[in-house]
């Protein structure tokens, strides 16, 4: 039997456009339309059939094809612009921006970011969903800012799946070895020109990983790959696929990513000055930072002290099942090489993981907690969420009041933004892109538009995604068998002549607390709503369920099957393989965008905020960001029902649904006067995008980090740098541990009942401290006003001071306040430690209450 050989010939790239590979080599491209649409010039039809990927496209493109460009003077300015736009991009943004208006020093700041995925663009594929493009974004807004910052995350040679849905509804997991040389990433080098590697103890070996370099405009974002010589078969596989395997290979990835990561930047000369961990995936990165200080000489307790004074955690899911949770024993195998290195048993680093209803399992996002001072989820209801699932790391503490607080995601605009928005705003509000934090810029830049213009690029938009979405269908249906004739009766309703359909569109992971399928509770009445000859409805979901999630695959096949029932043929339609690319499409495309998750579960739902700002209204649960967003005339709102049963939920939001649907949304829609659009209409899809982009951009959010997290971390582990002081600390705090059950409260004086109208109200305590100091133990008043109807409001904290010790060797602690305003009031007395090295009054979770 004869072997076949393979070569690849590739064009040479003439002298004159010698700098492709430079653009090609920096992911700019992901969001700089200037460098991107140069791409897209050289041959518009090689760069989609390549996915948009520069390094593929490169190789792919003809000797000849290039010899032309070469000489086309008019390409040859395009090709100019475009370096010009990378290169001062680069320029601008390699120092801090204006709009960083907190003082950052790039000589000794430096923020550490640490991911298990990164969504930057469909051309690098180790990203899954939400998590991944959040990360992304995260990466291109701090590049833009000119924040210094550097990245850690893993190189998947597989990535996550590329999805097939096949003629009955299944979904296929296609898995697709990248080649790396169709990836814009660059081998990470040591002094000596060969592959920075490290070493990472686990189970009883070191696994090797080397490390990619990925340019994210001026920022560096390092990928660890353990598929290198040296390493065995197992162990090579360790980077192969995101999220592939079990919990063994699991904890394996994020040994690597955050013990590995660590190893990198070190070896790289880098001394971050604030850590940030997105997500319990990079927790490990916690242990091996203990493991350093514990070489220079700290105990574990101190190490860990240091550690979390500049570490910041973010918890992205509200959803039990979306933490990592490893069995002790595998904890232990892999763990104990770092206890022994830190001279403690293992058991105090298997206590860092603890967490009620997981006994006996490691869990990362405790780990993460613990390990760090300032953790946040990521919107105002998530944190809520968040507070009470977490409240075991702050036992004595009120969950609303625990240390846990918020930052809400943003996306990036110039990803999602649409080329058509983009140019409109280049014409009429030049400058947009530096003004993303002003509201009222937005609101003149929007409305600055012209109605009829506005309706116009939104419906060209639309028709780009049914065209687009025709492609994929096509393609998706030859594979699966369908005769021409029969594709064609399928999709016929995506070829719209004159008229342009309502087009509603879900896409997101498909998980059963998202409910992609409670728009079919009531078909019929469903079916009348899609089929309506005067108003018809074009319904387009995509999504990806996790290969070992069955009830998520019986979502999409319940989806499918529906979609060939006659009464939603050419209505109902079901995309595969969602990606950045069809979720660009689809963001700018849709006129409504659908949320329904069961509520308080879904942590943020960013995609509404790429749609919205796209001009899309949302129509979802108040949930996430749309809790924070929805001001009644930028979309539309379902009001979560708290009831006895998931069916009776179900079937009260399913009924707002279609209520909603069919009585507002639809008849607005088409409430198109004479020349061709629904004024009403536009008036609230300006709202969406005039409301939305100033206040949920990756811009914002990441300033907020930097000014309620970044900053903040960095100070608080500057000011423990020195051994005795963070010495001290640990002392204070294993004596507060100590006493603190010993502490009592006692009242010191009656309890006045009815005061008059500006007397004051006194109010002593005896505090038994129990061997503590009084200026470490604070006491204070929680006054609350009483409504009518029983509830309280507007909680006013007032300290009460110390006041010497009584005979019986109490501390007295006393409080004078001055009431002015009648009413009823309740208050609460307590006490809880407290120290100037603190970060958060609560952080050590103990209170007492009178």
């Amino acid at each position: 039997m004869t072997s076949n050989f393979f070569i690849e010939v590739r064009a040479r790239i003439p002298e004159q456009l010698s700098e492709l590979n430079e653009l090609a080599g920096n992911l700019l491209y992901a969001w700089e339309r200037q460098v991107r649409g140069l791409f897209w010039q050289m041959d518009a039809q090689l760069w989609e059939r390549c996915g948009h990927n520069p390094q593929r496209f490169l190789r792919r493109l003809s000797q000849e094809r290039l010899d032309v460009l070469a000489h086309d003077k008019s390409f040859l300015e395009e090709y100019q612009r475009a370096l010009k736009t990378l290169r001062s991009y680069k320029q601008r943004t390699r120092r801090p921006t204006p709009e960083l208006h907190t003082p950052v020093n790039p000589q000794h700041d430096l923020v550490a970011y640490f991911c298990a995925e990164y969504g930057l663009h469909e051309s690098l594929p180790i990203y899954s969903g939400g998590l991944g493009i959040l990360a992304g974004d995260h990466l291109k807004a701090a590049s833009g800012l000119g924040l210094p910052f550097v990245a850690v995350g893993l190189m998947y040679h597989q990535g996550y799946f590329i999805q097939q849905i096949d003629g009955h509804g299944q979904q296929k997991a296609v898995l697709t070895p990248h080649e790396l040389q169709d990836l814009s990433i660059s081998p990470v080098l040591d002094d000596q020109g060969a592959p920075l590697s490290v070493r990472v103890p686990m189970a009883g070996r070191e696994v090797r990983a080397v490390a990619w370099m990925v340019e994210v405009g001026h920022l560096k974002l390092y990928l660890l790959d353990t598929d290198v010589d040296g390493n065995s078969p197992a162990d090579r596989a360790i980077t192969y696929q995101l999220y592939g395997g079990g919990q063994e290979l699991r904890l394996a990835q994020e040994l690597v990513l955050g013990v590995g990561g660590v190893r990198v930047l070190r070896a790289l000369g880098l001394q971050p000055s604030a850590w940030h961990i997105n997500e319990g995936h990079a927790a490990f990165q916690i242990i091996e930072r203990c493991r350093e200080e514990v070489a220079k000489g700290l105990s574990l307790e101190a190490a860990l002290e240091r550690v979390a004074g500049s570490t910041v955690f973010t918890t992205h899911t509200p959803v039990p099942a979306g933490h990592d949770l490893f069995a002790h024993d595998l904890a232990v195998a892999n763990l104990g090489p770092y206890a022994q290195a830190m001279g403690v048993d293992v058991s105090r680093i298997l206590s860092l993981g603890d967490s009620p209803g997981g006994e006996h399992k490691f869990n990362m996002t405790a780990l993460g907690l613990r390990g760090s001072r300032r953790c946040n989820g990521v919107s105002r209801i998530h944190e809520g969420v968040s507070s009470e699932m977490e409240s075991y790391v702050w036992p004595q503490v009120p969950p609303e009041e625990n240390p846990l607080q918020h930052i809400t995601n943003g996306v990036h605009v110039a990803t999602f933004l649409a080329r058509q928005w983009a140019n409109l705003l280049d014409a009429h509000s030049p400058g947009w892109g530096t003004r993303l934090q002003d509201r009222q810029f937005w609101a003149d830049a929007v409305n600055r538009i012209p109605d009829q213009s506005f309706w116009a690029h939104h419906q060209a938009l639309k028709q780009e995604l049914l065209a687009y979405t025709r492609e994929l269908l096509t393609r998706q249906h030859r594979r699966n068998g369908l005769g021409e004739a029969h594709i064609e009766r399928r999709l016929c309703g995506l070829r719209v002549m004159g008229s342009s359909p309502l087009v509603i569109g879900f896409a997101r992971r498909f998980a059963t607390y998202k409910r992609a399928t409670l728009l079919l509770r009531d078909k019929e009445r469903l079916a009348r709503l899609l089929n309506n000859s005067e108003r018809p409805v074009i319904l387009l979901f995509a999504g990806k369920a996790h290969p070992a999630d069955e009830p998520g695959k019986a979502l999409i096949r319940e989806l499918y099957e529906v979609s060939n029932e006659p009464e939603f043929a050419n209505r109902l339609f079901v995309l595969e393989n969602y990606d950045l690319s069809l979720s660009r499409k689809l963001v700018t495309g849709v006129d409504v965008w659908l949320n329904l998750p069961i509520y308080p579960l879904e942590a943020c739902g960013t995609s509404g905020q790429k749609a919205g700002m796209n001009g899309a209204l949302n129509v979802s649960v108040l949930d996430g960001w749309w809790a924070e967003g929805y001001d009644g005339e930028n979309g539309w709102a379902i009001t979560p029902r708290a009831t006895e049963t998931p069916e009776s939920r179900d079937a009260y939001e399913a009924e707002e649904l279609y209520d909603l649907l069919e009585d507002e949304v639809i008849p607005l829609y088409y409430a198109q006067d004479s020349v061709g659009y629904s004024p009403g209409w536009v008036q609230r899809c300006k709202a969406a995008m005039m409301g939305i982009i100033p206040r949920f951009n990756a811009e914002r959010m990441v300033l907020d980090y930097l000014e309620q997290m970044y900053l903040p971390a960095q100070e608080h582990g500057r000011s423990l740098s020195d051994d005795n002081v963070v010495n001290e600390l640990v002392a204070w705090k294993q004596s507060i541990r100590h006493n603190w059950p010993g502490v009592t409260l006692k009242r010191g004086d009656e309890n006045a009942m009815v005061v008059d109208t500006g007397s004051e109200l006194t109010i002593s305590v005896r505090v038994q401290l129990n061997g503590l100091a009084a200026e470490h133990v604070q006491v204070e008043t929680v006054l609350c006003r009483v409504e009518e109807d029983g509830s309280t409001e507007n909680a006013v904290c007032y300290r009460l001071e110390h006041d010497g010790v009584d005979a019986e060797g109490c501390t007295r602690y006393q409080l004078r306040v001055q009431l002015d305003n009648a009413g009823k009031y309740s208050y609460r007395i307590r006490a809880y430690p407290l120290h100037p090295l603190l970060a958060h009054p609560f952080e050590m979770g103990l209170m007492h209450w009178l």
